[in-house]
This record gives C-alpha cells, sequence and structure tokens, in this order.
C-alpha cells in the first residue's frame, strides 16, 4: 500500500495534524514506512500462540465484594452543599 499527497493530507486532516503542503511527500515516506512495517507482521506465523493481554503474568485479586450499597449518607453529604432541596444538590441555573 502506498499513499499520494492527497491521501495524506487527509489523514492529516482527519487526525487534526496541520501539515504544510511542501512537507507531505516526507510524511507521506513515512506513513509508508509504517504501512510497510505492519504489512510485514500478517507474515509472521501465530499458529499455536494463544492470545494474551499483557505481557506479564498477573492474576486478577479481588480486594472486597462487588456489593451495590447506597451509603445512606445523604444528610452528611448535603451537609456540605452551598444549597440542597429535597435531598439534592441545588445549582443556579445556567440555560434560560
Amino acid at each position: 500500500m502506498s499513499l499520494d499527497k492527497a491521501s495524506v493530507a487527509r489523514v492529516a486532516n482527519l487526525a487534526r495534524i496541520k501539515v504544510p503542503a511542501d512537507e507531505l511527500e516526507a510524511v507521506g515516506a513515512e506513513l509508508n514506512t509504517i504501512l510497510h512495517w505492519i504489512e510485514q507482521l500478517s507474515e509472521v506465523d501465530t499458529d499455536g500462540v494463544e492470545p494474551m493481554s499483557s505481557a506479564a503474568a498477573t492474576t486478577l485479586r479481588v480486594a472486597r465484594p462487588d456489593i451495590v450499597a447506597d451509603g445512606d449518607r445523604v444528610e452528611d453529604i448535603l451537609k456540605n452543599a452551598p444549597a440542597a432541596s429535597l435531598g439534592f444538590f441545588t445549582v443556579p441555573k445556567v440555560v434560560e
């Protein structure tokens, strides 16, 4: 796969990167090199290789049971609020 100047300009626009017109060819060459490396990965024999999520062997440790609780501390929390009404924070109107 090879990118032309128009494709490089489009990729730069999508990535919100300002690339001057005189540098499009150099950036295109760099992108083509990267794409070539990616194409080389398809040549690697991965039969029998199990997918992994990390290079380090780790196990998840459960710190506490996953139990939903509301805390039942509404009054304590609302004591710190500048304004509260009916158990909720009250904020000034922003949109009219």
